[in-house]
């Protein structure tokens, strides 16, 4: 059963508390190595898109402007999918499990206030997948099992209860892409505008 921690917070814990203290007890009892590499990732691993994203406009450009405009376009989708995440913390207010469950976790725990659901880090993963997979099915693949691994890192670490993650992934995904399918029945005209301007460059090789 959900309770109400004040008038303003939510404590999520009654959902799946229980799984989300069974992560935490196994990253206890994990190899240190293991911790740090799931820590770091979970930290630094959203580079990881921003260079598939680099990649697919590179090769985007010798496939055609239209395409290139996708790829442009990744990382435009990807913020609104973190705009549209962050909205929802500010709307739900549950707080994050290592305040209201009480446990210590790899990653320090944030300040009353930093809202955990849902995980702005899963959305962002999950939309620069579906917002890559528009652009390269390789690219997207590899973005998608990048995605899974973030935001399993981020329970892991002890951000997030696992609702908080699947959340994200599915924020994250249907904004992207929605937009993502929008855009293609525009990627043309866009193409033919931007390439008329000082743009050009970076739709063209």
């Amino acid at each position: 059963m959900h309770t109400l921690t004040t008038a303003q917070s939510y404590d999520g814990s009654g959902l799946d508390g229980a799984a989300y203290l069974d992560v935490i007890d196994a990253a206890h009892h994990a190899p240190s190595w293991l911790d740090s590499l799931v820590s770091d990732y979970s930290t630094y691993g959203l580079a990881l898109f921003a260079v598939l994203m680099l990649i697919g406009w590179w090769r985007a450009r010798r496939q055609g402007a239209a395409q290139a405009v996708k790829a442009l376009a990744a990382p435009v989708l990807t913020v609104v999918a973190f705009v549209v995440s962050t909205g929802l913390k500010q709307v739900v207010h549950e707080n994050r499990p290592c305040q209201s469950l009480h446990v210590m976790t790899l990653e320090a725990c944030p300040a009353p206030g930093d809202w955990s659901f849902p995980s702005n880090h899963s959305a962002l993963a999950a939309a620069a997948a579906v917002s890559l997979w528009f652009v390269s099915v390789r690219l997207g693949v590899i973005a998608a099992f990048g995605a899974l691994a973030m935001a399993a890192s981020r329970v892991w670490v002890g951000a997030h209860y696992p609702h908080d993650i699947i959340a994200g992934l599915i924020v994250g995904a249907l904004v992207a892409a929605s937009l993502a399918m929008l855009l293609a029945r525009y990627a043309v005209a866009a193409a033919e505008l931007l390439g008329r301007g000082r743009l050009r460059p970076l739709i063209v090789s």
